[in-house]
């Protein structure tokens, strides 16, 4: 996996170095787990903090489309 750079969005939560997909993946879920952004009725979904909404463009993401939002904010 090639080192992607990150937008200034995402380099908030993840770090402004270049990194892979995987470990960008790996570090958001991290940031999700440790602010209890997983929503308590259906943890399939996240809600969106002030950092995330950015990324994300909506309050709330189901964790299928979190590739989709991540791809957007990396070059």
């Amino acid at each position: 996996m090639k080192p992607m750079t990150p937008s200034a969005d995402l380099a908030e939560i993840v770090g402004k170095k270049p990194l892979p997909r995987t470990e960008v993946t790996k570090k958001m879920w991290e940031y999700i787990k440790k602010h209890d952004l997983q929503a308590p009725e259906n943890r399939r979904n996240i809600n969106a903090d002030a950092k995330l909404k950015p990324i994300f463009g909506k309050d709330q993401i189901s964790m299928f489309e979190l590739s989709k939002c991540l791809n957007a904010h990396l070059s």
